[in-house]
């Protein structure tokens, strides 16, 4: 059988066969409808928010959720754009260019937006957004910033990147608030940068 015939992409935004995916990543994490991430989907959903789960042989082996920057979530603001808030696709899946399938079906579905933007890490240790995967989807380092989390591996320095890819002539340079994205971010629990609700203050300091 041929992989393409093995492989589907579905969006399960209003999906209800797939709801748990709406509330969890990949990440081995029980299900739960906890509340931060059921008020964003609410304030997001209505105003174009969509995941999508890319299906190989039967198992769920990828995901992408993006957004338009007035209600993605990440800090970014901009006119004409969509903010990706995550793509995954599982080690065990990797060879098949599942990334790059995601992308190209977001940007697709998006054809008459002006840019992609998104953020990448580098030297963080989770291995998740990493600058060069962003990179060799095509987006390009607009701005950084060096932090270091308060409460996971103290001192040692990563650098979050405001990462973007324009793709007609109407993009104009989208801007993120430095500010917030030290607050870290609370629409998934499985996030490098999420923000523990039992937690005050910012989760990040600049270095």
């Amino acid at each position: 059988m041929k992989k393409a015939s093995k492989t589907e992409i579905l969006d399960i935004t209003r999906d209800g066969k797939h709801e748990k995916y709406l509330y969890k990543c990949l990440a081995p994490m029980p299900f739960r409808r906890y509340s931060r991430r059921q008020e964003y989907l609410e304030k997001a959903i209505p105003k174009g928010f969509h995941k999508k789960l890319l299906i190989f042989s039967g198992e769920v082996v990828g995901q992408i959720e993006y957004a338009r920057a007035e209600v993605c979530g990440y800090p970014i603001i901009g006119d004409d754009v969509i903010v990706m808030n995550c793509i995954w696709v599982l080690r065990k899946a990797k060879e098949h260019n599942f990334g790059r399938m995601l992308l190209e079906n977001m940007m697709k579905s998006e054809r008459d937006t002006a840019s992609f933007a998104t953020i990448a890490l580098e030297n963080h240790w989770s291995r998740w957004f990493e600058k060069w995967q962003i990179e060799k989807l095509g987006f390009k380092s607009l701005d950084e910033i060096k932090v270091t989390h308060k409460t996971k591996r103290q001192g040692q320095i990563f650098s979050i990147h405001l990462m973007w890819m324009p793709v007609n002539e109407r993009a104009k340079t989208p801007k993120w608030d430095k500010q917030k994205v030290l607050e870290g971010i609370t629409f998934c629990l499985a996030h490098p940068l999420y923000h523990p609700q039992t937690w005050k203050g910012n989760i990040l300091a600049t270095r």
